[in-house]
């Protein structure tokens, strides 16, 4: 079974990176034998230093797109904090390339009102016609986001509560997901809970840089069928970013 990462991070050396100790590492080569450990084909990254502080999202934005030109196992979100100009160009220039896979906002480790700055961020990605992926944040508004902007795809991270699968269910255009990163994957019935109510064909698979074997077991032993599973590993990602890895 194939399995892509859509949603993780890395450290790149810059002052900004998350730190990492003996029981939790962050580097990229410690998470490339995470993946071959778990069977994990890919992942789609954005660096640390991009979405913990604000002073090197551009330059994090280039380095990681420089990587992944060079990496069969690297694909990028690029991350786009609304209040710098100059990240809009960049995103614009970037977005169409074969490892991209969109764009990353990360309101509340960056310190900025998602509310304030939502049609800013969503209007831009309606006329790329692109996926955001979001760190949840005042999950019951962006419904109406995603039904103003159609031609914008939103996924809100890390699946954890009847929120977000209510937006996915409520969502007028279809337009709205989710994925299993994160450590509130652990909770009992969350996956089957939104596979029963919006279908797995709404999630998408992700580690958050929590254990690899962690987040595949709860896929693997989820009380969801095969198919549903073959769906959150691989298939939407698939069917959506044109992947064939």
């Amino acid at each position: 079974m194939k399995i892509i990462d859509m949603h993780t991070h890395c450290n790149c050396g810059f002052k900004n990176d998350c730190p990492e100790n003996e029981v939790h590492k962050r580097n990229f080569e410690f998470l490339m034998k995470e993946y071959e450990s778990s069977g994990i084909s890919a992942g789609v990254f954005s660096y640390y230093s991009a979405i913990l502080g604000t002073d090197e999202v551009y330059e994090s934005n280039e380095l990681l797109f420089k990587q992944a030109q060079t990496d069969d196992r690297v694909y990028q979100w690029l991350v786009l904090d609304p209040r710098q100009d100059m990240l809009f160009p960049q995103i614009e220039e970037k977005i169409k390339n074969k490892k991209v896979m969109g764009i990353k906002i990360q309101s509340k480790s960056q310190n900025y009102d998602i509310l304030e700055y939502a049609d800013k961020i969503f209007s831009f990605a309606n006329e790329l016609k692109c996926f955001v992926l979001m760190h949840p944040d005042k999950i019951t508004s962006m419904l109406s986001f995603a039904d103003k902007y159609p031609h914008m795809n939103l996924i809100i991270a890390h699946l954890y509560c009847v929120d977000q699968v209510d937006a996915i269910k409520n969502a007028k255009y279809g337009n709205i997901f989710t994925d299993t990163s994160g450590m509130d994957s652990r909770l009992n019935n969350v996956i089957e809970y939104a596979v029963e109510r919006v279908g797995s064909e709404k999630i998408f698979f992700g580690t958050d840089t929590y254990s690899c074997g962690f987040q595949r077991g709860r896929i693997e032993y989820a009380r969801i069928s095969d198919k549903d599973k073959e769906n959150i590993f691989y298939e939407n990602a698939k069917r959506h970013f044109e992947l064939n890895i």
